[in-house]
């Protein structure tokens, strides 16, 4: 009788290699593995290839890096969204994207069950949980991870009793997921928020120290929100993020320090490597501040931090995410232009940005000859623009007990 099917996410290393024959003997699942390219510089050919050797009756391997840019990294660059302000979400944007295409394939394979490698303790597991459930509630949830009690030497044992090839038995002393829009780095001495990160932690960027003393510039060129060229040459996003990730990295851009609150109640010390993307959201914040009313540009900043708690928490296909986005669709319409970034020991600077659609008016600002502000009407301004403070000023604190400067005694009370 032929067994019920289950779609792993399966990424070749240690554990999902172990699942394979896990999941048929606890389960009676048949597996087939799933494993999608989002840039991380793997060959997805090869690991399905192993997928199969291992004992998978089927192994699906997509491309998906041109999706993953153009429907995941671009809408949140053009939301500026960087969770606490600091990471730019490149994991937290993979996970749905992986468990959308997981459910795909769940339907073409007639699979009755999901499973992935995710811990109890992290966030990567309300992603893929929370998608899945929003998309193909009918499908059972499996994450071995969370149920076995196997020690990394218990798991070695068990691949080699099942014929699956180790290719190495020297646990890494940290944790990493990368994708093409950033690599993260946990455990080990990193779980010392004290601790400076040791370089070996660093893997995609240069020391600042070390990185050239030459600076670089790249130029790059957005239309609604969107890179479109770097450096004069249109391109799509996954090559330009390529280049910028090269560049960047070899001047010591990118790298982030962060004790971030995760989504499970606890404080968790993580190291980035992200050089396109912290590029990318300083040149895209600083084209804004040159394209948008004062107004749209301080609410963006509200749209942002919302957007990224959407992301970090699993919540990508929230109907609420739909709303939001077409606020940041019209907010983004008039975002279009140039922007000039100075890449040096560690530092991506802004120093320079032109748009057709720009707020900024050099004969208003400028204090030389051609000024065309009319400064005598600043006169009246002033008048109205205090006249509500001046007006309770008069019939109030004036009147009774004066002025008390916010947290400060007054001088009387010092003595």
């Amino acid at each position: 009788m032929p067994r019920d099917k289950v779609i792993l996410a399966y990424s070749g290393g240690l554990d999902t290699s172990v699942m394979v024959p896990w999941l048929g003997e606890k389960y009676n699942l048949d597996v087939v593995a799933f494993t999608v390219d989002l840039g991380q510089g793997e060959d997805i050919e090869k690991i399905r290839q192993k997928a199969l050797k291992t004992g998978a009756v089927d192994a699906v391997a997509i491309d998906a890096r041109n999706l993953f840019v153009d429907l995941f990294v671009w809408p949140a660059l053009m939301a500026g969204a960087m969770y606490e302000g600091k990471y730019p979400l490149a994991t937290a944007l993979g996970r749905p994207l992986i468990a959308k295409l997981m459910v795909d394939t769940a339907k073409e394979h007639n699979a009755t069950a999901v499973a992935h490698g995710c811990t109890g303790k992290g966030n990567d597991q309300v992603r893929f949980d929370v998608t899945f459930q929003t998309l193909a509630a009918h499908l059972k949830i499996i994450a071995p991870v969370r149920e076995w009690k196997m020690t990394r030497d218990e798991e070695i044992r068990f691949a080699q009793k099942h014929g699956i090839q180790v290719e190495a038995t020297q646990e890494s002393p940290y944790s990493v997921d990368l994708n093409i829009f950033g690599r993260s780095c946990e455990a080990g001495v990193l779980e010392d928020p004290w601790d400076e990160p040791p370089e070996e932690a660093y893997a995609w960027t240069t020391d600042p120290c070390k990185a050239p003393n030459e600076p670089a510039y790249v130029e790059i060129e957005f239309e609604q929100g969107r890179p479109v060229a770097l450096n004069g040459q249109r391109m799509d996003g996954v090559p330009l993020i390529e280049r910028l990730n090269d560049i960047g990295g070899k001047h010591g851009v990118g790298r982030i320090d962060h004790v971030e609150n995760r989504l499970v109640g606890i404080k968790s010390r993580e190291v980035y490597e992200a050089p396109a993307a912290m590029i990318l959201h300083e040149a895209h914040r600083e084209l804004e501040f040159l394209c948008l009313s004062k107004q749209a540009q301080r609410f963006k900043t509200l749209v942002s931090q919302e957007y990224a708690d959407i992301i970090y928490n699993g919540l990508w296909f929230n109907p609420f995410h739909q709303d939001l986005f077409q606020f940041v669709l019209s907010n983004q319409r008039y975002v279009t232009g140039f922007v000039r970034v100075k890449l040096f020991k560690g530092k991506a600077t802004v120093v320079g940005r032109k748009s057709e659609f720009s707020l900024y008016s050099k004969k208003l600002a400028t204090y030389e000859t051609g000024d065309q502000f009319d400064h005598e009407s600043a006169v009246g301004f002033i008048k109205l623009h205090g006249l509500g403070q001046q007006t309770q000023a008069k019939q109030q604190l004036l009147k009774h007990g004066g002025f008390e400067l916010p947290g400060l005694l007054r001088h009387e009370d010092k003595k």
